[in-house]
This record gives C-alpha cells, sequence and structure tokens, in this order.
C-alpha cells in the first residue's frame, strides 16, 4: 500500500477540530482521491483534559508545539495556533527546518512574516499553504495560483471580514444602530479578542496583503495597505447611501497603475444591484480581474468549522498528491518589493456633514471644496436639528489626497459641527 501521509495538527480549536472531524468521517474518500491514506500522527494545544467532542486518543499528544513541529513521524505540519508570532512562528519555523510541508490558517503570521517564512521554505525545498487563511472555505489562492495562473491581474477586491459585513447588512434590514450590533456580535461570538481586528478591518487587510501578493508577484507589504474600519458609519450613512442606488461595505481593494501598487480596505459604496452589493450576513466574496478571463466572482462562507477545514484538506490532499506550488506561487526569492502609489485612481466620493445652522456655512463649504480642487457633482441639505444642518455631497472624480485637503479645510473653518464621514464610491 502506498505510504501514508502523516500529519501533526497544532492548535484544537475549532478549525483544528474540523480537521480531525474531516480525516475521521472521509478517511475512504480522501485515500481515494489523493492515491493514499491521511492520517493523523499527532497533535499539541495548551489543554490536554479539554473535553473538544472529538476522539484523540489514537494520537500522540504534544504540549508544546515545536516539539511536534520537530517530529520524525510527521510529513506535514498543521499550524491552527494563530498570531503573528509566539509559538506559530516558531513551529512553523522548526517544522521546515525539520524537512516538513506546513498548512496554516494564520493569515496574521504570513502577512508579516510571509516573505521570510516562504524563503526559508524554498531553501528547504518545501512549501507553506494556507488557502484557509483568506475567505474561509472560498478557494481563492487555488484560483489565483493554478486556475488563472494565464492571466495578468488586473485587479482583486472583495468582502473579507464576515463580521463587518455581518454588521453592515443588519444596519440596513433590521434599522440597527452600529453600537447595538457590535453588541450583539460579540454576544455571538463572532468578534475577535481584540475586536478591532474585526471592525477596524485588519484581519482583513491580513487577507488582503495575501491575495495581493500573489496577484501582482510582490513581497507582502501589509505596512502598505490603507486600512479604515467601519466604526464611524452611522444608519444615516445607510440609508443616503440606499436612496443613491448603492449599499456600504468593508471592501478590500488591490490594483496595480503606472501609479504603483495600491492596497486598501475600507468601506465604500458599491452598486446595490451588483454581486457584492448584494452579499448579505456574514457571507465573504472575492472579485478578480485578469486580462483573458475579465471578472470572476467567488462567493461562500467566510469562517467556521467546516469551511475553514474543508480548506485546510484541500491544501493537504493536494500535498498528498505531490502538488508543489511555491508559497506567494512563484519563487519566493523572484518577488520584487512592492512599489506603494503615491496617489490613489480618482474615484467620486461621499461626503457627509453637519454644518453649523449659520448663513454662509454652505457657501464656504463649497468653496473650500473648489480651492482644493475637488468638483461637486450634487449637494443636498436635509433634516436640519436646531444647531447642525446635515449636509450629503457626493464629488465628482478625485483622489483620496485631494479631498483630504478639503476635509482639513473644513475643520479649520468652524463650519462643520462633527468629524466629516468620507466613503469612495467604488466602481464594481
Amino acid at each position: 500500500m502506498t505510504q501514508a501521509l502523516r500529519l501533526g495538527i497544532a492548535g484544537l480549536g475549532t478549525v483544528g477540530v474540523g480537521v480531525v472531524k474531516i480525516i475521521r468521517r472521509h478517511a475512504d474518500l480522501l485515500q481515494a482521491r489523493t492515491g493514499r491514506p491521511i492520517e493523523i500522527t499527532a497533535v499539541s494545544a495548551r489543554n490536554a483534559k479539554k473535553d473538544r467532542g472529538v476522539n484523540l486518543s489514537d494520537y500522540a499528544w504534544e504540549s508544546d508545539p515545536v516539539a511536534l513541529a520537530k517530529r520524525d513521524d510527521i510529513d506535514v505540519f498543521v499550524e491552527l495556533i494563530g498570531g503573528e508570532n509566539g509559538p506559530a512562528k516558531a513551529s512553523v519555523e522548526a517544522a521546515l527546518a525539520s524537512g516538513k510541508d506546513v498548512v496554516t490558517a494564520n493569515k496574521a503570521l504570513l502577512a508579516i512574516h510571509g516573505q521570510e517564512l516562504a524563503e526559508k521554505a524554498e531553501a528547504a525545498g518545501r512549501v507553506i499553504r494556507f488557502e484557509a487563511a483568506v475567505a474561509g472555505g472560498i478557494p481563492v489562492i487555488k484560483s489565483l495560483t493554478e486556475g488563472l495562473a494565464g492571466n495578468e491581474i488586473k485587479r482583486v477586491m472583495g468582502v473579507m471580514n464576515g463580521t463587518c459585513n455581518y454588521i453592515l447588512t443588519r444596519m440596513q434590514s433590521q434599522e440597527l444602530g452600529y453600537n447595538a450590533l457590535f453588541e450583539e456580535c460579540a454576544e455571538l461570538g463572532y468578534l475577535e479578542a481584540d475586536p478591532n481586528l474585526d471592525v477596524g478591518g485588519i484581519d482583513a487587510a491580513h487577507k488582503l496583503a495575501l491575495l495581493s501578493s500573489i496577484a501582482f508577484g510582490t513581497k507582502p507589504n501589509f505596512d502598505g495597505i490603507q486600512i479604515e474600519g467601519i466604526q464611524q458609519i452611522s444608519l444615516e450613512d445607510i440609508h443616503q447611501a440606499d436612496d443613491m442606488g448603492y449599499r456600504i461595505k468593508l471592501l478590500g481593494v488591490a490594483q496595480r497603475s503606472a501609479r504603483g501598487l495600491e492596497q486598501r480596505m475600507q468601506p465604500c459604496l458599491v452598486p446595490s444591484t451588483s454581486a457584492l452589493g448584494q452579499l448579505e450576513g456574514g457571507t465573504n466574496m472575492v472579485v478578480i480581474e485578469g486580462d483573458s478571463v475579465e471578472q470572476v466572482v467567488l462567493r461562500g462562507p467566510g469562517a467556521g468549522e467546516g469551511p475553514t477545514a474543508s480548506a485546510v484538506m484541500g491544501d493537504v490532499c493536494d500535498l498528498a498528491r505531490g502538488l508543489q506550488i511555491p508559497t506567494f506561487g512563484r519563487p519566493a526569492t523572484s518577488l520584487q518589493d512592492a512599489q506603494a502609489a503615491v496617489t490613489g485612481l480618482p474615484a467620486p466620493y461621499y461626503v457627509r456633514l453637519a454644518l453649523f445652522d449659520k448663513p454662509g456655512a454652505l457657501a464656504k463649504v463649497a468653496a473650500i471644496l473648489g480651492d482644493a480642487g475637488v468638483s461637486i457633482d450634487r449637494m443636498r441639505q436635509y433634516g436640519h436639528s436646531e444647531s447642525t444642518a446635515p449636509v450629503l455631497i457626493v464629488t465628482h472624480k478625485t483622489t483620496r489626497a485631494t479631498l483630504d485637503i478639503a476635509l482639513e479645510g473644513f475643520s479649520n473653518a468652524d463650519v462643520v459641527a462633527d468629524e466629516p464621514v468620507a466613503l469612495r464610491i467604488e466602481e464594481v
């Protein structure tokens, strides 16, 4: 019989347990599809006595994931610990040094240390696979590195954090404010231990850094991503966007132009009739645009035991078949430094202001925009209160850098009562 592929799994949380379940439930199916048995040899987690709802007695136990990574009786180290440093990084490095391939769901680790680890894997003749690190059960990494390998990628964009999409779509459908929905997500367990990783856009930006590297042949550059969360979005913004035929999404976009590589994770307005605009709840969606294929839309569950474990097993099965692909789709030593765009490509912007209700305020706002070089497409006042007058402005195409000059001018003009909200209107 063909020799089994032996796994060591570090991290027995939701995803790790999901991987164990798949291997136990589908052993015959996995062997039929890969041509060899796939077995778990040893596992590691912080608490050996915890009831995880699955039988682990058949596997050797290691309290230290680094010790697990070095075992002679594993071929593939499956890292499901999480975190950009600490035991996750140390154990992955140990696995590569010990001649093991690595499968991981750790987006933060690869977004920050991916280049270094990819070079170590390449030097050792090993590979790192990470389908589960981006968009849960959606095979977006495989699509970029294999299915679309014949394309020059023009743009990658998508909704990559289910918690943010859940909040924004519930604001739309249930007329609930951001704060109420944030508390609801906390009660449902949808938020990371540090909620800012979700609502601040950091989690999704880690994912965008990885997709951008594969798409454009650059070293992962998390620090080069413009990141803005959804905390400032109000029901008023949801209503106004809807009235204009848009939905608000936390949208990640990576595209290269003559200006350089543009990478941003920020709330944007997208047409309500578009695939992204119709995306509901915790679902993820990634849109890939290539010169030959034009546009491909991938939609599916972005998190959870089953979807993420499914992605892990997709990578494991490829290794069982002997498929060897460089970490970011091409040799790590060939990846270029990302030349960040000095300014992003121009787009229309939605701007909401609360003006002090006094003569000349609106004229002063229009003058500040004009002096900055921002042209107004439409502007209207609505819903006066006793002291302020809300104003909605949609600009013609401009860059965010130019708009920021105007926003700074507002703060110095004594006419704007609150912090302005400025959202890009993305062409999708």
